[in-house]
């Protein structure tokens, strides 16, 4: 196979998941007013439950400028396959540092669990959402409670994005020599928390691409590249909730403290590109979902 031709495939994937990103744009600048409001929590529960991964909380967190709304596909499948207790928080755009951010969501995930009576919770956060979740993991001491926490298109090692949006301080600091970033490098020995990395082969918005991978010598990790589903994508599509749920249940088969089958931020099988079907050589089973018409899509997943 020629380069150019590998190169016009390249392309085609790159247009793909634009059109699919703007489509899903248009369907969550609808929804997103729904999201505006803090949610209202449930009630304390009647007694302690048993803190099996069927019933551990899980707490959504989105990305810059974004709101829960966008977790709706997420949580509807979370929720049908045993997951009882979800929440998607919001946290303010007016925010200018993440580390404040990552104290913020300590003191949420506190209260989740006076509330409910776990001692952990799993946290999925989508972009910026899954730095300031991991900030909290591993400069805040937050792996004495988040067993797991998966992101989605979140630049660990910082992203170099148009230099228009740096503009905001909560930007500045997602770039590859911030301080932030730098903490993040520094060593996190005895860091308990599992971490599942998502990142896409056509993310528009992690430069470069695999910035979204977790590379660090001190913690549990697992990355999982996805195949042309794009920055917004990653979030809603029902073939990335699917390897979502999979990943929750293979970090909680695993005992507790044991590092799992990846434990070195190496590379997991990667998720297929939503055009590839089981029969094409993929490990992770899908229908083909090129034909399915977007509303159709948010509906059934």
């Amino acid at each position: 196979m020629g380069r150019t031709h590998i190169q016009s495939l390249r392309n085609v994937r790159h247009i793909r998941a634009i059109a699919l990103d703007l489509a899903l744009l248009a369907g969550h600048l609808l929804r997103y007013p729904t999201g505006l409001r803090q949610e209202r929590p449930p009630g304390a529960a009647a007694c302690p439950p048993v803190d099996s991964p069927a019933h551990r909380p899980v707490l959504l967190l989105h990305g810059f400028i974004d709101n829960r709304s966008v977790f709706v596909p997420l949580r509807r499948s979370l929720g049908r396959h045993g997951r009882q207790h979800i929440e998607a928080l919001n946290y303010s755009p007016l925010l200018c540092d993440l580390r404040t951010a990552a104290a913020l969501l300590g003191r949420h995930v506190e209260e989740v669990c006076a509330r409910t009576g776990h001692g952990q919770v799993d946290v999925i956060g989508h972009s910026l959402g899954g730095l300031i979740a991991r900030y909290y993991v591993q400069r805040l001491g937050g792996d004495a409670r988040v067993r797991t926490l998966v992101t989605l298109g979140t630049p660990h090692s910082g992203t170099r994005i148009a230099p228009l949006l740096s503009a905001h301080p909560l930007v500045r600091q997602m770039c590859p020599d911030s301080a932030v970033i730098t903490e993040l490098r520094q060593p996190a020995p005895d860091c308990r928390t599992r971490f599942i990395a998502f990142w896409s082969d056509v993310d528009q918005l992690m430069i470069p691409k695999e910035t979204a991978r977790i590379d660090h010598p001190d913690v549990i990790s697992r990355n999982v590249r996805v195949n042309g589903i794009g920055h917004l994508a990653l979030a809603v599509h029902f073939s990335v909730a699917a390897r979502i749920r999979e990943a929750l249940e293979a970090a909680d088969e695993a005992p507790a403290g044991a590092s799992g089958p990846v434990s070195d931020g190496s590379e997991a099988p990667e998720l297929p590109n939503v055009n590839r079907t089981s029969g094409q050589g993929s490990t992770y089973s899908q229908p083909k979902d090129g034909q399915m018409p977007f509303a159709k899509m948010l509906k059934t997943h």
